[in-house]
């Protein structure tokens, strides 16, 4: 077999000549390195993502063949180079002329007579039966990969999420559960969605590995994601099911990891009664970047509606629209913005991954003037990347008329983009005003400002010491020296509000920067189980953005993120500034310079950190390289950087979407791990397994330890139990069964180590006739009431509990009432109950959700005992119990050791001059809102 052997050898030769000519571009200063098949493009040859698709895009140009677009994340070594090239078809790109015509006609065939809107839907699987209904076989999305084109209908959509969510019913998914999708962009992705949403579960975007460099990092991070979520299944594709297997030891709740057609059996499931509803959960949208706890932003069916349907009226959204998007799905620009709303108001999606558009980025103008797009969005950077990458053949013939917006937000805008955009695509009918900058971010949906329809990119150039000294944006002139330049993002969409206050909470006037808050319709409730993180966002009726911004003439203009921001000296250091102007120089690798704060012990300021990749090693040029940096930052800050870290390609952290990771990258600094060597993916690999080995052999321990606690703590219960059963059951006094009830359940947490740490005690007093109402996520609220109080109350208990003689009989001795579940915010008879009981000095303890489930969250409150409340003219004591649910959840026998913490509100109590069901509402919505920020847990309430 002569002619294979050669054309191998011939393939390698080839190759290695264009890395070669391309490591000579990059690197001039550098002497040529030894190609050899195993030698890294990373490590080796200093190539990054970007750098390999300008590599992919050489070797099609240059040897006329054509790489899948997936190698671009799976390209390691030349090796890799060599076996990709000897296998891949030639080039089979469709010309201009009849490809592009075929498209065209395909695009006008999906122009249909308009059928409106699904007004009346309350959750996403609504809204796809409405379009179903409507026009079943109507294309949907077409999805571009390796020049073929899939398209999906809304009946091929919706028969195949039925299939898929039979096949997670057969694994046994809980309702509300949540399921992980690491997929690439494909009409799977899609399928597998509102299959999740079918089967009642909750999606949970995850993006895949991105570089197997990255492994470690990616399972890492991942892991905790899964964690936080509580995953019981995730759903992924066989080229990393090897990665995502590690996962299996680092996640409990994990139990199945599989495929989609492991899934995709055939059968059509549909949602039960009441498994879905406005108010559930439509995903968890994982922010990306930070280096401590995951933060996923709870959004419901009714929040993303909202902010679908003001999106829309906004930009007049029509079924006439064709988007077209490289956007990933597992980021809410691409999910939400490009998808969700595609699906929503009837529009053609035209979809592609983005790994073909960073292979080639002139494929997405192509496929703009292919299917003739009037909507298209990227973030700032891909942008930049299209401006400068595609060259004039690429270009040739290209027509971008027909594109209505083009939406720019998820980063920065920067002007110098707006004007290197419109230089190069103003010849192909690329008009100023579609260039449409907006604001938004994941704790709202995807969108949250937008400009004027037609006004194109305004931009506010401002004097720079004003702003950095005073937070003062004084506007300048176009030629003045030394400006600041900002873009404006528009005004709040219908329904929305915004607004920016200072240092003191203060409404901040006209061109004054402070603090970004924002409310309306979609705003998230809070972030998927974690506390802290959302009562930072918290701020009453407010969200905190993290943004720092300023109105003018009543626009919204972004200066950057809180966090961010380095303050030295009263000053306010802006690190983009600084990272645009150093990664401007010759040597700098652009876009890999991040600038930070880090905490100065000796002026009590922060000290400023500029860490800049760069391949040069020779020590003169390097010095060269710090000296120009610091005059750079001189210029654009005012005063020098503390430090200068030169380091090597890769120390600067990225998120998956290309953002500067600037937390992270600070962390690696103080952590002395910056620009550490890439590890071979083998040996990460091997890390990673031996982790695995070490998390399990924990999970063992752990799990045997749970048991002997579990055991101990019941053991002890039953024990204690018994007593005070046989005590309650034979004593007289209600005070004295009471106390005995009070100190038994203290004893028993002291017994089993978890004590509750207790604030707001002091505002309350419990011995006045008043109703205590609390959160109910477990038996065990029970419990830790009890041992709270020590004052005689009563339980508000539901009906059934009665059918039980032995617990009737011991719930009758503490003077428990009871009432059916649905009756307290209906029935006069049960009201009354409540308000005799509190004529005659009782204090009473209720639960107004009514029960508990195991779907974590806070349920409506009924209205019964505040309506009681109001009439007796008796406080409402608020109490949130934060962590119940562990110690003891739905389903579940042996108790959890768990830290529990109780919040005592402020007494609620009704004015004299209110009206009496208004002023009932009034009490249950604020003793609602305390405990919803005291809980821990998020709003499963619209």
């Amino acid at each position: 077999m002569p002619e294979p052997a050669q054309a191998r050898i011939s393939t390698r030769e080839d190759v290695e000549a264009v890395v070669a000519a391309l490591f000579e571009e990059l690197h001039h200063a550098l002497p040529p390195p030894t190609l050899e098949l195993h030698s890294r493009l990373d490590a080796d040859l200093g190539f990054d993502s970007l750098t390999r698709a300008e590599l992919l895009e050489r070797l099609k140009r240059e040897l006329k063949i054509e790489i899948p677009e997936e190698a671009l994340e799976s390209l390691d070594t030349i090796g890799d180079l060599v076996r990709f090239s000897s296998a891949a078809p030639k080039n089979r790109e469709t010309d201009a002329g009849e490809g592009h015509i075929a498209a065209r006609e395909r695009a006008r065939s999906a122009v249909r007579a308009p059928s409106g809107e699904p007004t009346a839907a309350t959750t996403l699987i609504d809204v796809l039966k409405w379009r179903v209904a409507k026009e079943p076989q109507a294309p949907h999305v077409i999805v571009l990969r390796d020049g073929n084109r899939e398209v999906l209908t809304y009946a091929a959509l919706v028969s195949g999420a039925r299939s898929i969510a039979s096949g997670l019913k057969l694994l046994g998914l809980s309702p509300g559960a949540t399921v992980a999708l690491m997929l690439p962009t494909s009409v799977d992705y899609l399928r597998t969605f509102f299959g999740v949403l079918l089967a009642g579960g909750v999606p949970v975007p995850l993006y895949p590995p991105a570089h197997r460099t990255q492994l470690e990092e990616h399972v890492h991070r991942h892991a905790k994601i899964l964690a936080n979520a509580g995953a019981e299944v995730l759903i992924t594709f066989r080229e990393v099911r090897p990665v995502v297997h590690l996962f299996k030891s680092r996640v409990p709740s994990l139990r199945h990891i599989v495929s989609v057609a492991d899934l995709d059996l055939g059968g059509q499931s549909e949602p039960g009664p009441g498994t879905v509803s406005s108010d559930s959960i439509a995903f968890l949208q994982y922010t990306s970047g930070s280096t401590g706890a995951p933060k996923g932003v709870v959004l419901t069916h009714a929040n993303l509606l909202a902010n679908i349907r003001a999106i829309g009226t906004s930009i007049r959204a029509t079924e006439q629209d064709v988007f077209v998007s490289w956007l990933p799905l597992y980021h809410d620009m691409g999910l939400i913005g490009a998808w969700l709303g595609s699906l929503y108001h009837g529009c053609l999606l035209v979809l592609m991954s983005p790994t073909a558009f960073l292979a080639r980025p002139a494929r997405w103008m192509r496929a703009v003037h292919d299917f003739r797009a009037t909507f298209t969005a990227s973030p700032n950077f891909g942008y930049e990347l299209v401006a400068r990458r595609p060259t004039e053949d690429e270009l040739q013939g290209l027509d971008l008329s027909s594109v209505r917006l083009s939406f720019n937000g998820a980063e920065r805008v920067h002007p110098e983009t707006l004007e290197r955009f419109h230089a190069r695509f103003a010849r192909y009918g690329f008009r100023p005003q579609m260039m449409t900058p907006v604001y938004g971010l994941a704790e709202v949906g995807v969108g949250l400002a937008f400009p004027p329809l037609g006004r194109g990119p305004l931009v506010d150039r401002i004097d720079r010491e004003q702003l950095t000294s005073r937070g003062v944006a004084q506007p300048v002139s176009a030629s003045a020296p030394n400006a600041l330049s900002f873009v404006s993002c528009g005004t709040a969409l219908p329904g929305y509000r915004l607004r920016i206050i200072d240092e003191h909470g203060a409404p901040a006037g006209e061109r004054v920067e402070g603090d970004l808050q924002f409310a309306g319709p979609s705003a998230t409730s809070g972030y998927y189980r974690n506390v802290e993180a959302t009562r930072s966002l918290l701020s009453g009726d407010w969200r905190n953005s993290g943004d720092r911004a300023y109105f003018a003439a009543g626009e919204l203009f972004i200066t950057g993120r809180s966090k961010d921001i380095v303050i030295r000296r009263g000053r306010h250091i802006y690190p983009e500034e600084i990272e645009a102007a150093a990664g401007k120089l010759a040597g700098i690798r652009e876009g890999c310079v991040a600038a930070f704060g880090t905490g100065d012990p000796e002026t009590g300021s922060e000290k400023l950190v500029v860490v800049a990749e760069t391949r040069e090693t020779d020590p003169l040029r390097r010095r060269e390289l710090e000296t120009a940096i610091t005059t750079r930052v001189t210029a654009a800050a005012g005063e020098p950087a503390d430090e200068i870290v030169l380091a090597a390609p890769h120390a600067v952290l990225k998120t998956s979407s290309g953002k500067l990771r600037r937390a992270a990258t600070r962390q690696a600094y103080l952590e002395g791990s910056l620009g550490h060597a890439v590890r071979n993916p083998r040996l990460q690999m091997l890390r990673l397994l031996l982790e695995n080995m070490q998390l399990a052999a924990r999970r063992r321990i752990d799990s045997v330890l749970r048991m002997a606690f579990g055991v101990y703590a019941g053991t002890v219960l039953l024990v204690i139990g018994t007593f005070v059963l046989a005590f309650t059951l034979l004593a007289r006094s209600s005070v004295g069964i009471w106390r005995l009830n009070h100190r038994a359940a203290r004893a028993f947490l002291r017994l089993v180590c978890m004590p509750v740490r207790v604030a707001g005690r002091e505002h309350v007093n419990l011995r006045a006739p008043h109703i205590l109402v609390v959160n109910h996520a477990s038996y065990s609220d029970i419990l830790f009431v009890t041992a709270l109080v020590a004052v005689p109350h009563r339980f508000v208990a539901k009906a059934e509990l009665e059918r039980t003689p032995l617990l009737r009989r011991y719930l009758r001795r503490l003077r428990s009432l009871f009432v059916e579940r649905s009756a307290p915010q209906q029935s006069v008879a049960e009201v009354g109950r409540l308000r005799e009981a509190l004529r005659t000095g009782d204090a009473l303890v209720m639960f107004p959700e009514g029960t508990f489930t195991r779907e974590i969250g806070l349920r409506g409150f009924h209205l019964g005992a505040f309506q009681a409340a109001v009439a007796e003219r008796v406080p409402i004591i608020p109490l949130a119990l934060a962590g119940t649910r562990s110690v003891l959840r739905d389903g579940q026998w042996l108790p959890r050791h768990v830290c529990v913490e109780a919040t005592y509100g402020e007494p609620l109590l009704a004015r004299a001059d209110e009206e009496p069901f208004a002023a009932a509402i009034r009490l249950r919505d604020g003793a609602r809102a305390f405990i919803l920020h005291h809980c821990g847990e998020p709003d499963l309430t619209s």
